[in-house]
């Protein structure tokens, strides 16, 4: 955002996008207070009326913030100053409006919005060609840690992964209780609250109901047939199934449609689910070569995976808090470390893909669980809920391509090591690869 604000000066406006609850208008809100003498903060989702009908007649633009300045009794300050279009999605002309201001060049402008509703509000309009967009994701572990105060340990913990050395059994155990900790809570900053507050994962599992209930509901609106929310509530059941894609007609009987590609579609807008592509030729360029019609769908939080895990049951019988707590969670439960590198992945910018192939026999698939592209070279990742070294998939894999694989990696929940020419790498080192 400060890149934004030097490098543009007043020539895009600022989209942040994100999922519902994600910390969009706090951290906006917070990001104005600190960088500008003054700031006015519109949040459309309440406005009244009055603020509606100032988008109705932009011709005069002196006019029109003499106005707004006078219902806000805020002084704005020639490029000094920020409008904040918060929940823009809920005031289409607001949106529109944003060509005009940018052009006049006085302030800056930021807007947050959820996409899984500005898309349905914006049909009739012009979209402004003057924004940058920004993804907000979940808190990230580095931000858990902030929020309880420990500001050295992210610091450490990529130093130590530089050295790529064991960590010792009792350091190693406190970073993994550490991440257990932060796989429970998530990153929704809410949920992050409520543990700080009570630090009661009871309390943080109702935040987490709570949110989750607030995105069925959009699910709901922007596909009153249902799909949508049952192709979100039946992602750890597709995860579990350890099934080379997700399957639509497991989760919504019925085939998958063109209607079907236009939900997956606006739910990736949601940002409440990260897409994870089936690569068809892995190679450097993986974006060339991904499969629009199998792909693995991940929820953008695992706190909020876990509560989904066991909708079903209310938080006394949920006995994944104990379980990964105490670091017992079952083989069969991996799928949740699945989860949590693909949220990892995202939050450091990488796009999710993976591949299958057919084993020698033909009746079963390797799958090399993500790829990433570094350089001239692939990067494939194997990852285990546990802390054993077999990595058949991952060695099958550098043999048929041998030629364009850089470092081999499989993520596990031991201390560092390395077999052969496999660097076995604990999970929470996943945001620096």
């Amino acid at each position: 955002m400060l890149r934004w604000k030097e490098q543009w000066k007043g020539k895009y406006a600022l989209l942040i996008e994100g999922a519902r609850r994600v910390g969009k208008s706090t951290l906006v809100e917070q990001f104005a207070k600190k960088e500008y003498k003054t700031y006015i903060l519109i949040d459309f989702s309440k406005s009244s009326p009055q603020i509606s009908e100032l988008f109705n007649d932009l011709n005069d633009l002196d006019f029109f913030f003499l106005r707004l300045q006078s219902i806000f009794k805020v002084q704005l300050i020639n490029r000094q100053s920020v409008i904040v279009f918060d929940e823009v999605q809920m005031e289409p002309k607001a949106r529109q409006a944003i060509k005009h201001l940018v052009k006049d060049g006085r302030y800056d402008y930021i807007e947050t919005g959820s996409l899984i509703s500005i898309r349905k509000n914006t049909q009739h309009i012009v979209i402004p060609s003057e924004e940058l967009r920004m993804t907000l994701h979940p808190m990230d572990i580095e931000e858990f840690y902030w929020a309880l105060g420990n500001e050295s340990t992210p610091t450490q913990l990529r130093q130590l992964f530089e050295k790529k050395r064991p960590l010792g059994e009792a350091l190693h155990r406190s970073l993994m209780r550490d991440l257990r900790l932060y796989m429970l809570v998530g990153g929704m900053p809410q949920a992050v609250n409520a543990y700080l507050e009570y630090n009661n994962l009871q309390q943080v599992d109702f935040v987490k109901r709570e949110i989750l209930k607030l995105y069925d509901t959009d699910f709901n609106k922007i596909d009153p047939s249902g799909k949508a929310s049952l192709i979100f509530k039946n992602i750890p059941a597709q995860l579990s199934n350890n099934a080379s894609r997700y399957m639509i007609s497991a989760s919504t009987e019925s085939r998958r449609s063109e209607r079907t590609d236009v939900i997956i579609s606006e739910m990736c807008e949601s940002k409440t689910i990260n897409i994870s592509y089936h690569c068809t030729d892995p190679n450097v360029g993986l974006n060339l070569h991904k499969s629009l019609d199998a792909y693995k769908v991940f929820m953008a939080d695992t706190g909020l995976f876990v509560t989904l895990c066991f909708w079903d049951k209310e938080y006394t019988d949920n006995i994944i808090y104990e379980k990964l707590l105490s670091d017992k969670l079952e083989t069969n439960l991996g799928y949740i470390f699945e989860n949590l590198v693909a949220q990892m992945l995202c939050a450091t910018d990488n796009k999710l893909f993976y591949y299958t192939f057919p084993t020698d026999n033909g009746k079963h698939n390797y799958e090399i669980d993500f790829l990433l592209s570094r350089g001239n070279k692939l990067t494939p990742i194997e990852v285990k809920s546990s802390g054993y070294k077999s990595h058949k998939s991952l060695d099958k894999f550098c043999e048929k391509y041998s030629s364009r694989v850089g470092d081999r990696i499989l993520l596990y929940t031991k201390d560092y090591d390395k077999n052969g020419m496999v660097q076995c790498i604990p999970i929470y080192f996943t945001p620096f690869l």
